[in-house]
C-alpha cells in the first residue's frame, strides 16, 4: 500500500513487514516517501513435498529431504505458488523507490524472512534491515531513523534450526510409518513433548493410593478473642508424627518407617471422641513478617501460562491474540524471553501506579527484571502495553474485540504491578497440646494440634494484580488470609468440635498447556514461540488429546515414545535436545560454525575429527550420526514388540498388554499354559477411557465381554442370533446375520471388533505394521513377484467381500440405555431396543410419518426433518399419537423449522455475546453460536465440555475463517493437466519396456522413494 508522496525530490523507500494489518498500521507513522507493503508471511521454504522439487533436481538422492546433504547442508528453497503474485508485486513496487528497508520481526525467524525477500527479490538498491519491538509512531520513527545491516549469523542459526528440524521428522518419521502406523510425525521439541506427557500418564498408571485417617479441630479461643473460633489439625501423637500425603512414595508405602504414626478409621474416631471437649494449652507462638515481591513482567512462557490459568485460553489462542494486539500498536513484541523494561516503560508503569493507587504503592526505586531463561534468544523487552504512557484497560475497551480486551487487561495488570511496592503481613504458627481424656475410652495420650494463619497489612502489588493458582497443582493465592487470634505461650483453649477426615493419596496431575510450557521452558527444550504450535501438533497427531483442560496421552503415543526410547533414546533425552538449543545459539552468536555441526549430527565423523566438547552434534557424531543411527535400527525393531504395552501380570501371573494395532488399541493376553500354543485372548477399549483408568478390575471386565459378543438369545420373529457388545461409544445390542461364505473365513485372522477407522496395512496379519508407502504397487513396466500376485489376490478377493457385504441387508443396531449395563441385559431388553425406530403414527396434516428413536444424545421424535427431543428414554416405547402431535405443535425454539434440537446449553459467547449451544451435525456434534460453527475435536465431549473450551473453539474457527471454494475453472484446468500428465506418463512406460529388468527395478525403487516424500508430513520441531 502507498503512501502519497508530498515530496518527489526526497529519497523514496520501500518498507516490508510480514502481514497486511502491521503494513496499514506501520504506514500512518512514516511519510509519503513511504511504500509500506507485506510480504503476508514467509515467501519462500524447503519444499513441502515432491511435487515441489523443480524438475532439475527430482532425479538426486538428497531431494526428498529438501536438503543437499552432500554439498555443505546447502537447503533447495522455492517460492511457494501462493506467493509468486507477492514476489512479482514487490519486485515492481522496488523499480519505482531508491532505498528497501526490511522490518520483518527482530527475532531469529524475523531475520530469516528478511534474508529470503533479499535472496528472492533480488534487489539493485540499498538494502536495509529495520528493527522494532512495539508498533507506536515514535518506534517506528525510530526504527527507520536508525536502520541496521542484516545479521548473517541469526539467519545462519534460524537456517540450521530448520534444516535440523528437516532432516530430523524426514528421517526419523518414515520409521513411525512402517513399525507403528501411517501419518505418524516425529520432531525435535514435539517428541520430547510426547514423552513428557506419556512419563507423567506412567507414573499414574503406576501409582499406588495410600488412606490415611487425621483429625480436624475448631478451638475456642474464648470471648475475648478475635476471631474467637479457628481451625487446627492434629500434627503429632507423643513422639510421633501423624502421617500425611507427602509421608508415602508413589508405591503407596510410607518413605519413613519410624517416627511416623498412620491413622485409620477407628484410631481417628476414637481419638477424636476421646478428645471431644478438652482443654489444648498453646505451647507456641511464632509470628514472622511476610514480605511478596511483585513478579516479573510478562515473557511468552509466562505470558501463555497465566493466560491459560487465569483466562482459560490455550496456548495457541493467546499468542493469535498476542499478535493482534502487537500489530494494532497495543502491546509490544510477544516471543521473547526477557522479563526488562526499558526506561520509559518502567517511568510509564510508575507513573499510572501513583495515578491510580497512592505514593504508597509505588516502590521506591525503579525495578528491573533482569532474570532470563535457558537458552534467552535476543535481548527483547517484556510483553508490556505500547508507548511511553500505558492506555488503561478502560481506555482502549471500546476499540478490541472481548478476548482481546481480558488479554490487554492481563497485561496491562501485570505490567504495572511489576513497579509496585512489595506486600506486607505477618504469618502466625500455634502449637496446641492436650490430652485424649474424654469419651467412653480415654487413652490418655498426648496430642499436639498446630495452626497457621496470615494477614496482610499492606496489599502493595496485590491491590493491582494477583497470579492465579493451578487449579490442579493447587495451592493457596498470593492474596488469600487465614487469620488467627492474638494468643500467648501457655493459655488454655477448648476444642469445642473435632473431626476424623479420611484421605487417600493422589497420582501427580496431568500436564496442562500452562503447566507443560513452564516444564519445557525449565528443562531448556525447544523456543517459547514454539510452544504453541507444538502443543497443536502432538493433539493434531492423536498423540494427546485434551481432557477438560488435561493433556492425555492416547496408546498410539505410548507405542511412539517406547520405540523412540527403545531406539533412539538421545533423540528424545531431555539433556541433549536443550543442548541442540545451545548449539543453535553458539552458531546465531558466531561461534560455531554450521556445515561442521550438521555434518557431525547427520554423518557423524571420526573421534580424531571430532573435538568433544559435550555438544549434541558430537554426541550423534558418536554414534555414527542420525543417518546411520536410522539405518542400523530400523531392520532391527520389532513392530510386535513396540506395539505392546505392557500393563501389569492378572492374578494368574499371565502379562496383560495393550496393543496398538491397524483398528486401534485393544487388551490382549495370552491364556495358554506355559508349553502350549498361544490362545489370545483380546478385548476392545472404549475410546474414551484414558490410560490410568486402566486397572486390572477393568481389564477383567472388559475380558469378561467376548469380541463376538455376549449372546443373549434368538429373536423369535427371525430365527437370528441376539448378542450384545462394547462398542467405540458405548454398549450396544446387535442381531448376528448368517452369512454364506462363513466357511472361506480363516477363524485364526480374526480381530477386534474396530474401534477407531483402518489406519495402517499389515504385513503378515496384524502383528506388524508397516507404511502404505510401503506396499508393493504392481505398476506397470515391473516385475511382479510371486508374495505380490498372492497378496494382490487377497485382497481383491477381501475387496470383493467387502462390497458384497456393504450391498447386503444391514444388521439392527441398538444403543443400551443409560440405565442398562451389558452384563444383565436380557433377550427382551434387547428386543425391544432393536425394535427402534419405532413408527408412533402419520401426521393428519403433513401426512408425514413420525418416528421414535433412540439417538447417540438421547430419545426423540422425527418428522421429515423436525426432530424433537423427548423427556425420557421410556417415552420411545409409549408415546402416541396425540402426544407426538403435541409437542410437535409447540412453538419452535429456533429460527429453522429443520434444525434439530440442541444437545446442550452454553450460555453467552464472549465475542459475539450471543448464546452458545451444542448441536448435533452431519460429521458429529459441533458448537455454534449462530453465526459460527465449530466442531468438537477428538476428547471433547458433549457432557463435559466446558463454555470456555466452547468459546475457544469458536475463537479458532474465527481465526481461520471461511473455508475456501475451488472454482470451477481450476478444476477444469486441473483435470487438463492430470490428462496431458497421463498420456506423457503413457510414451514413459512405453519406452521404459525396451530398458532392463535392472533398470526398471531401479526406476521403482526411485518412484517408491518419490511417493514416501509425497506423503511426508510437515515434522518440524
Amino acid at each position: 500500500m502507498a503512501a502519497s508522496d508530498n515530496a518527489s525530490s526526497a529519497v523514496r523507500r520501500l518498507v516490508i513487514v510480514e502481514s497486511p494489518t502491521k503494513a496499514r498500521k506501520i504506514a500512518g507513522y512514516l511519510g509519503g516517501n513511504y511504500v509500506v507493503e507485506s510480504s503476508r508471511g514467509h515467501i519462500r521454504d524447503l519444499p513441502r513435498g515432491a511435487a515441489d522439487v523443480p524438475a532439475k533436481y527430482k532425479g538426486q538422492p538428497w531431494a526428498r529431504l529438501g536438503v543437499n546433504v552432500d554439498d555443505n547442508f546447502e537447503p533447495l528453497y522455492v517460492v511457494s505458488a501462493d506467493k509468486k503474485s507477492t514476489v512479482s508485486e514487490l519486485k515492481s513496487l522496488m523499480k519505482d523507490v531508491d532505498e528497501l528497508y526490511l522490518a520483518t520481526d527482530g527475532d531469529r525467524e524475523g531475520e530469516a524472512i528478511a534474508w529470503h525477500l533479499l535472496e528472492t527479490l533480488k534487489p539493485k538498491i540499498p538494502v536495509k534491515r529495520m528493527v522494532f519491538h512495539e508498533i507506536t509512531e515514535s518506534a517506528i520513527r525510530a526504527a527507520a531513523e536508525n536502520p541496521r545491516e542484516l545479521d548473517i549469523d541469526m539467519v545462519d542459526a534460524q537456517e540450521t534450526r530448520r534444516i535440523l528440524d528437516r532432516l530430523y521428522g524426514y528421517e526419523v518419521s518414515p520409521v513411525l510409518w512402517k513399525k507403528v502406523m501411517p501419518k505418524l510425525s516425529a520432531g525435535r521439541v514435539q517428541s520430547v513433548a510426547t514423552r513428557i506427557i506419556v512419563e507423567r500418564e506412567r507414573e499414574r498408571m503406576a501409582f499406588v493410593s495410600a488412606d490415611y485417617w487425621d483429625i480436624a479441630a475448631t478451638v475456642d479461643a474464648g470471648e475475648s478473642s478475635s476471631p474467637r473460633t479457628f481451625a487446627s489439625r492434629l500434627v503429632n501423637i507423643g513422639d510421633d508424627r501423624v502421617a500425611t500425603g507427602r509421608d508415602f512414595g508413589a508405591d503407596g508405602q510410607l518413605k519413613k518407617a519410624t517416627g511416623v504414626t498412620v491413622l485409620d478409621q477407628a484410631r481417628a474416631r476414637a481419638l477424636a471422641t476421646a478428645l471431644e471437649g478438652a482443654s489444648l494449652t498453646v505451647t507456641s507462638v511464632e509470628e514472622k513478617p511476610y514480605t511478596r515481591r511483585p513478579y516479573a513482567p510478562f515473557m511468552t512462557s509466562t505470558l501463555q501460562q497465566e493466560a491459560g490459568r487465569k483466562l482459560r485460553f490455550s496456548s495457541d489462542r493467546t499468542m493469535r491474540i498476542a499478535q493482534r494486539l502487537y500489530e494494532n500498536g497495543y502491546i509490544t513484541y510477544m516471543r521473547t524471553d526477557s522479563t526488562t523494561l526499558s526506561e520509559s516503560a518502567i517511568n510509564a508503569a510508575r507513573s499510572q501506579a501513583r495515578q491510580l493507587y497512592g505514593d504508597d504503592y509505588v516502590h521506591p526505586t525503579p525495578r528491573q527484571y533482569t532474570r532470563k531463561v535457558k537458552n534467552a534468544q535476543e535481548a527483547h523487552e517484556a510483553i508490556r502495553p505500547a508507548g511511553d504512557s500505558f492506555r488503561t484497560p478502560g481506555q482502549v475497551a471500546s476499540a478490541l474485540d472481548t478476548d482481546e480486551f481480558r488479554l490487554y487487561e492481563l497485561i496491562w495488570q501485570r505490567t504495572v504491578a511489576s513497579q509496585m511496592a512489595d506486600a506486607r503481613g505477618t504469618t502466625m504458627s500455634l502449637r496446641l497440646t492436650g490430652h485424649a481424656t474424654a469419651g467412653p475410652s480415654p487413652s490418655g495420650e498426648q496430642v499436639t494440634f498446630a495452626s497457621s494463619g496470615r494477614t496482610i497489612t499492606f496489599p502493595g502489588f496485590l491491590s493491582a494484580y494477583v497470579e492465579t493458582v493451578d487449579a490442579l497443582a493447587g495451592g493457596q493465592a498470593d492474596d488469600a488470609e487465614n487469620r488467627l487470634p492474638n494468643l500467648r505461650e501457655g493459655q488454655t483453649l477448648t476444642a469445642a468440635s473435632l473431626t476424623a477426615d479420611g484421605h487417600s493419596t493422589n497420582p501427580p496431575a496431568r500436564y496442562t498447556e500452562a503447566s507443560l510450557v513452564k516444564v519445557l521452558e525449565e528443562l531448556g527444550i525447544g523456543r517459547p514461540s514454539t510452544y504453541a504450535s507444538i502443543i497443536g501438533t502432538i493433539q493434531d497427531r492423536g498423540y494427546v488429546v485434551k481432557k477438560g483442560s488435561a493433556l492425555v496421552p492416547s496408546w498410539i503415543a505410548f507405542a511412539v515414545v517406547g520405540l523412540l526410547e527403545g531406539y533412539f533414546n538421545s533423540l528424545v533425552d531431555y539433556d541433549f535436545t536443550a543442548s541442540l538449543e545451545d548449539d543453535l545459539d553458539q552458531i546465531a552468536s558466531g561461534n560455531a560454525d554450521r556445515t561442521r555441526w550438521l555434518s557431525e549430527f547427520y554423518f557423524g565423523a571420526d573421534e580424531a575429527q571430532h573435538d568433544d566438547d559435550g555438544d549434541a552434534a558430537g554426541a550423534m557424531a558418536r554414534v555414527g550420526g542420525l543417518k546411520k543411527l536410522v539405518g542400523v535400527n530400523l531392520e532391527g525393531i520389532d513392530a510386535r514388540e513396540v506395539n505392546s504395552i505392557k500393563l501389569f501380570d492378572d492374578s494368574q501371573g499371565r502379562p496383560v498388554f495393550v496393543r496398538v494395532g491397524r483398528y486401534g488399541p485393544y487388551l490382549e493376553r495370552n491364556v495358554a499354559g506355559p508349553d502350549a500354543e498361544p490362545d489370545l485372548q483380546r478385548a476392545n477399549l472404549p475410546s474414551d477411557m484414558t490410560p490410568d483408568e486402566l486397572t486390572l478390575d477393568v481389564a477383567e471386565k472388559l475380558f469378561e465381554t467376548p469380541q463376538e459378543g455376549r449372546v443373549l438369545g434368538v429373536d423369535p420373529a427371525t430365527g437370528h442370533q441376539i448378542v450384545a457388545k462394547e462398542g467405540r461409544f458405548g454398549p450396544y445390542v446387535t442381531e448376528i446375520l448368517p452369512s454364506e461364505d462363513d466357511e472361506d473365513e480363516d477363524p485364526g485372522t480374526s480381530a477386534p471388533v474396530p474401534t477407531i477407522p483402518a489406519g495402517p496395512t499389515p504385513r503378515g496379519g496384524a502383528d506388524e505394521v508397516v507404511s502404505l508407502d510401503d506396499v508393493p504397487s504392481g505398476g506397470s513396466g515391473g516385475v511382479a513377484t510371486a508374495t505380490t500376485t498372492t497378496t494382490a489376490k487377497k485382497t481383491a478377493k477381501k475387496t470383493a467381500k467387502k462390497a458384497a457385504k456393504k450391498a447386503g441387508p444391514k444388521p439392527r443396531t441398538g444403543s443400551l440405555f443409560k440405565g442398562m449395563d451389558i452384563s444383565t441385559i436380557t433377550l427382551d431388553d434387547a428386543l425391544k431396543l432393536l425394535s427402534l425406530p419405532r413408527v408412533v403414527g402419520v401426521d393428519p396434516e403433513s401426512k408425514e410419518e413420525i418416528t421414535a428413536q433412540n439417538g447417540r444424545y438421547g430419545p426423540y421424535l422425527k418428522k421429515g426433518t423436525d426432530s424433537r427431543s423427548l423427556t425420557s428414554e421410556e417415552q420411545l416405547f409409549t408415546v402416541t399419537l396425540d402426544e407426538a402431535l403435541k409437542i410437535y405443535s409447540e412453538p419452535k425454539r429456533r429460527g429453522r423449522a429443520a434444525a434439530a434440537p440442541p444437545l446442550r446449553e452454553l450460555g453467552n459467547d464472549s465475542v459475539s455475546e450471543k448464546p452458545m449451544v451444542i448441536k448435533d451435525g452431519r460429521f458429529g456434534p459441533y458448537v455454534t453460536d449462530g453465526e459460527t460453527n465449530a466442531s468438537l475435536r477428538k476428547g471433547d465431549e458433549v457432557a463435559t465440555i466446558t463454555p470456555e473450551r466452547a468459546m475457544e473453539l469458536l475463537a479458532d474457527r474465527r481465526a481461520r475463517g471461511p473455508a475456501k471454494k475451488t472454482a470451477k475453472k481450476t478444476t477444469k484446468k486441473t483435470t487438463a493437466k492430470k490428462t496431458t500428465a497421463k498420456k506423457t506418463a503413457a510414451k514413459k512406460t512405453a519406452a521404459a519396456k525396451k530398458t532392463t529388468a535392472k533398470k526398471t527395478t531401479a526406476k521403482k525403487t526411485a518412484t517408491k522413494k518419490t511417493a514416501a516424500k509425497k506423503t511426508a508430513p510437515k515434522t518440524e520441531d
